[in-house]
């Protein structure tokens, strides 16, 4: 119960500081649906698909890419990085939260946009004639833990590498942008050449985008994406295991300030 509450009262401290502010939820909510439709439509044109195709394989890609990848992993660098510059963390050292807490409590909170991202994204392809071709629940566990690994990853880059406001924009693009390219979330994973397919094999991106791309546009099942699901699954545990120890080291960094 005592984890429960502490997470619940980061959650809800993030979720009323995004709300009152506003301009965030509006921009993560016609980020993905613009790139949604223009992916969409230039799918339907160039590979003279119907748009109910075309959308089935750009939702996948958009959602990792465009949706998750910049709430969750953005958005999670730059509430850590404005919880130290507003002193937030100052004012935790007195409290008994635990580190599992604050990092579930940052989770839950990208995780209610993320949810929101993917209900407009399944949304928004519905009207266009998408259907979610595979297992439902399997989507829904591969999207959950594309959450866990991309606040994993803001968590630790949150804490170790950003300190001020400034540095959010640039470190996102430096370890995102490439990554995205490289996992196939702008450019079809068909195009790559046989080398640069094997580098993007160590790539999370590239496995979340083929995991939810098989179930979502292919109708494919657990055996199907088998490789791509547990590379998924020990990355999420290993990013839950580094943000722990990156809030631990954090918090001994921030005492000697």
């Amino acid at each position: 119960m005592k984890y429960w509450r502490e997470t619940l009262a980061v959650t809800q401290r993030i979720l009323i500081e995004l709300w009152r502010r506003g301009r965030s939820l509006v921009f993560w909510g016609i980020f993905p649906i613009s790139v949604l439709l223009l992916n969409g439509f230039i799918l339907a044109e160039r590979a003279q698909l119907s748009n109910a195709k075309a959308f089935e394989s750009a939702a996948p890609s958009t959602l990792v890419g465009a949706a998750l990848f910049f709430s969750c992993l953005g958005g999670s660098v730059a509430t850590v990085v404005a919880e130290r510059e507003q002193q937030t963390l100052k004012r935790l050292f007195i409290s008994p939260l635990s580190g599992t807490s604050y990092f579930l409590g940052i989770f839950f909170a990208h995780s209610c946009i993320g949810t929101g991202q993917t209900l407009l994204v399944y949304t928004v392809s519905a009207f266009w004639g998408a259907q979610f071709q595979g297992s439902l629940w399997l989507g829904i566990l591969i999207i959950l833990l594309s959450i866990i690994a991309y606040v994993g990853v803001g968590f630790i880059l949150g804490t170790q590498f950003a300190r001020r406001t400034e540095d959010v924009n640039s470190l996102v693009a430096a370890f995102g942008v490439p990554l995205l390219i490289l996992g196939g979330a702008f450019l079809p994973t068909s195009l790559f050449p046989e080398q640069l397919l094997e580098i993007a094999k160590f790539n999370p991106v590239y496995h979340m985008n083929e995991a939810l791309l098989g179930v979502w546009a292919s109708g494919d099942g657990l055996a199907e994406i088998r490789e791509h699901f547990w590379f998924l699954s020990v990355f999420a545990l290993v990013m839950v295991a580094g943000g722990w120890f990156s809030y631990q080291r954090m918090l001994r960094v921030e005492r000697r300030l």
